[in-house]
């Protein structure tokens, strides 16, 4: 198997990603999620809903 050669970027931090060539690294980036500080009524349905639900689940395969 033959690679292309590629010249290592020291500020890639990882040696696969040191590898790639830099047209490829370009799209690569932090990634950042928004932090919120507060749970709303929405986040806790969904919260309930899963939780009700793999309960179910687990109570059904029990018994």
């Amino acid at each position: 198997m033959r690679r292309a050669l590629v010249v290592t970027d020291e500020t890639a931090r990882h040696p696969f990603l040191a590898s790639l060539p830099p047209h490829v690294r370009r799209g690569i980036g932090p990634i950042r999620k928004a932090v919120r500080k507060h749970f709303t009524m929405q986040d806790v349905k969904e919260f309930l809903m899963a939780y009700c639900a793999c309960f179910v689940a687990v109570s059904a395969f029990l018994i």
